[in-house]
């Protein structure tokens, strides 16, 4: 990003009709149940209430976990079992109203404004029951445990899950995975936090107790009356791109005008000139944030403040300085350290720096005048037990190929999500739709024929419990994807470019390639995404390679973009985890293992 500044102080002016920085930052609670009360089982109800997002506004009706929006932070030990009944006791009407805007020339985009911008709600919407899935992202548990998407509960009934908690010091989340309406049951306030503590993480001694503060950070519209003031209610307002084949409207993913974080729209938070840590959750439907932290009076960035030390998968082997804007999409989770010791009695904004944003403020920090006193010292070693893998240090493994396809595809109005099959070129037609092919750095012509696309297709990845595989992520054009692989940590092994937009040779009316993809050259991996994730952003013209060992749990998973929107329309595919010896007698169509290495 450009050196720029954000702007200037807000002088508490209202902003799409709220003034921001008047309501504190809210925390949720903290739920730690003991060993003996975790293994017994705890019941988590999940319930429709009433909420302030703003104290300019009328309380606004939500689902939520525990009465909570978001719900409780839920910490454990690791290797600490636990087990939930999540309860479906939701009553009452669906809290959402849902809406397709059409964009006017000239005005604001729909989805920058409040109100509905003149479209008529959607009754399948309103007619929805609470029907409700918990999954808990980022766990390694088995199948029967994850939250299936099609296993969703309705009023009465509870889903039972097992959480062995066999991992590292982690933020994990939780949230509604209901099919097909998961972008709604997120929306109605389904999320929480989830953290995994260990010996490695104590012996940090990172700032703890009311220092260590959970940054859920949503996007949302609201509703107006018809003399246009805001009602509280949620809505959900997407923009209409264009129809597909069928007449069916083709919208973008959800955007909104007003940030909450923690449920609250553009909070304020007292802190002690101490250092604090944060731990910051993407749990937008489909925003990408580009995080800033600025002077609340110049806009300047602040610098040398602001560490990164973790990622969704844990701790990093070192503290990363975060001078510059950090891109976090939808899922994301980012470890935050900052040191508010040296900006004692400033008030500082944490902002929206993505190019385009109308309303980039998020929250504001008011730190204390007096100094305190605070042993903490910043360690140059995090993680020592992290370890980086390679392509040359990575384990044998096998490879698969994942397109993610533009809008209007081969007349499939939306992006979509394609399993591909290395095949031997004359066993397809050349060009023919399904059929891409790539040329390496080194000149040689790889060619991939489409196998699955739909959720409901034929299995396409069986996976041998214990295995290493690199799955490979090829954006072919569109919006950025931020990939999302249930069961495992994987790291990023490279970031490959592919000549796919203006002038390449995707055709998208063909729906494959004219001419072999011609490998550009390589993005280098941030530091931020040098950790273990299980979330990634893949822009458009990038093969997105990652590792990982798909061990801890067994059964049926899922992979899929993590934009709520493109996750209901279809970029959503299973996977199965089983022991190689009994794969050996599968008979169906799932075991293409593409090779290893």
């Amino acid at each position: 990003m450009t050196e720029t500044t954000i702007g200037p102080a807000l002088k508490q002016e209202a902003v799409a009709e709220l003034t921001p920085f008047v309501d504190a930052l809210r925390v949720p609670p903290m739920l730690r149940p003991d060993r003996d009360e975790a293994l017994a089982g705890i019941e988590i109800d999940l319930t429709a209430t009433w909420v302030r997002l703003h104290s300019q506004l009328p309380p606004t009706r939500v689902w939520a976990y525990e009465g909570h929006f978001p719900g409780p932070t839920i910490e454990v030990r690791r290797d600490h079992r636990l087990r939930v009944a999540w309860t479906n006791r939701i009553s009452g009407d669906y809290p959402v109203t849902a809406v397709e805007a059409k964009p006017v020339p000239g005005a604001p985009a729909p989805s920058d404004v409040p109100g509905r911008s003149g479209a008529v709600p959607l009754p399948e919407v309103a007619a929805l029951p609470p029907w409700t899935v918990t999954h808990l992202h980022g766990a390694p548990t088995g199948g029967g445990n994850d939250g299936w998407t099609e296993n969703a509960v309705s009023p009465g009934d509870s889903q039972l899950a097992e959480y062995p908690n066999d991992h590292r010091a982690v933020a994990w989340w939780y949230h509604d995975h209901a099919m097909d309406i998961t972008r709604w049951n997120v929306y109605t306030g389904l999320a929480g936090m989830y953290l995994v503590r260990d010996t490695e993480e104590d012996a940090l001694r990172l700032p703890s107790d009311e220092h260590e503060i959970p940054l859920i950070v949503q996007d949302r519209n609201l509703d107006q009356d018809e003399d246009g003031r805001l009602t509280g209610r949620l809505l959900h307002k997407t923009e209409i791109v264009t129809q597909d084949a069928q007449g069916r409207n083709v919208t973008k993913a959800f955007a909104g005008p007003y940030t909450l974080v923690n449920g609250v729209i553009w909070p304020h938070l007292d802190v002690e000139a101490r250092w604090y840590r944060f731990r910051l959750l993407n749990a937008a439907n489909a925003r990408i944030f580009q995080f800033r932290l600025v002077d609340d009076v110049t806009g300047e960035p602040v610098r040398g403040a602001v560490w990164q030390i973790g990622t969704d998968g844990g701790l990093l082997p070192r503290p990363v300085p975060l001078d510059e804007a950090l891109p976090v999409a939808p899922a994301e989770r980012i470890d935050l350290l900052v040191d508010f010791g040296r900006l004692r009695g400033r008030r500082l904004r944490l902002v929206n720096a993505a190019p385009g944003a109308r309303y980039p403020q998020v929250m504001q920090f008011r730190v204390g005048e007096d100094p305190e006193h605070d042993r903490f010292v910043l360690p140059e070693v995090i993680s020592s037990s992290f370890q980086r893998i390679t392509h040359e240090t990575a384990p044998k493994h096998g490879h698969r190929l994942i397109a993610l396809t533009p809008p209007g595809t081969a007349g499939n109005g939306h992006p979509a999500l394609w399993e591909m099959h290395q095949v031997d070129p004359a066993e397809v037609r050349i060009p023919g739709e399904g059929v891409i092919q790539l040329k390496a750095a080194d000149g040689t012509v790889r060619t991939y024929r489409r196998g699955a696309r739909l959720f409901d297709d034929t299995l396409g990845f069986m996976v041998g419990h214990d295995s290493w595989e690199q799955w490979s992520f090829l954006h072919l054009g569109g919006p950025t994807h931020p990939m999302h692989i249930h069961l495992i940590d994987f790291q990023v092994l490279s970031r490959e470019l592919y000549a796919v937009g203006q002038g390449g040779s995707f055709d998208q009316a063909l729906g494959g390639t004219r001419a072999p993809l011609e490998h550009t050259g390589q993005a280098p991996v941030s530091d931020s995404d040098a950790g273990w994730k299980d979330v990634i952003q893949v822009p458009a013209g990038q093969m997105v390679n990652v590792i990982g060992r798909f061990h801890g749990a067994k059964g049926r998973f899922m992979y899929h973009c993590h934009l709520l929107e493109h996750e209901d329309m279809g970029m959503m595919r299973p996977f199965v985890v089983m022991p190689e010896e009994v794969m050996a007698f599968h008979h169906g169509d799932g075991g293409d293992h593409h090779g290893g290495h």
